[in-house]
């Protein structure tokens, strides 16, 4: 009796062997050949689950932007959770570990961080990624921004600060953080990155008691 192939799951396991791919050899090397080979499967089994080489690239893109949301969205439900209320002191760490999910603090988010550069510099030169990458981006941004929101409305934000302007400084220092991680591994570690995150949230909610 012939195997019975789940769809989703074999385009989920192409996908995986995308992320392998471009973060052992880089994005140039993701080719629906290699791919296929990294997978363990022929090319022509990669074809029958996509139309061509940007529309695997697409799907990879939606498919790691996916897997980060899940683990966002644990961490926002324990924020939003009333029947369990939280110190400010616990809320504040919540905050940290749902913003270090966008860290190369381990090897699932490494490959993340590295894939996810890959694309972002393709998305410069390729006008059918410049969309998908810009989804993702504009997603660290609306996090960012209702986070230090939901911080001004608890009172632990100066009401006078500029939401947007502090959202966008935090998305530079999560992305400076994880350009520097993901190119030189050896000079930042997961412990740093995390002090650095830590302090910069401590000195925002402290400018609410000046």
């Amino acid at each position: 009796m012939p195997k019975i192939v789940d769809p989703e799951e074999r385009r989920r396991a192409v996908a995986e062997a995308v992320f392998r791919v471009v973060c052992r050899d880089g994005l140039e090397q993701a080719s629906l050949r290699n791919v296929a080979a990294e997978a363990g499967l022929a090319i022509g089994s990669v074809r029958h689950y996509f139309d061509g080489h940007t529309e695997l690239m697409v799907f990879a893109m939606r498919e790691m932007s996916a897997r980060v949301i899940i683990r966002l969205t644990a961490h926002a439900d324990r924020l939003l959770d009333t029947s369990a209320p939280l110190t400010p002191a616990e809320q504040r760490e919540i905050v940290v570990g749902m913003l270090a999910e966008m860290l190369p603090l381990d090897d699932e988010r490494r490959t993340e961080v590295i894939v996810w550069l890959s694309f972002a510099a393709a998305a410069r030169t390729r006008p059918e990624l410049r969309p998908h990458a810009d989804e993702l981006y504009d997603g660290l941004l609306t996090l960012t921004t209702r986070t230090l929101e939901g911080a001004r409305r608890a009172g632990r934000l100066h009401p006078q600060a500029d939401v947007a302007l502090e959202a966008r400084r935090l998305c530079a220092l999560l992305d400076g953080l994880s350009l520097e991680a993901a190119f030189h591994p050896g000079r930042l570690d997961a412990d740093t990155m995390l002090a650095v995150l830590r302090t910069h949230l401590t000195a925002l909610t402290r400018a609410a008691e000046d």
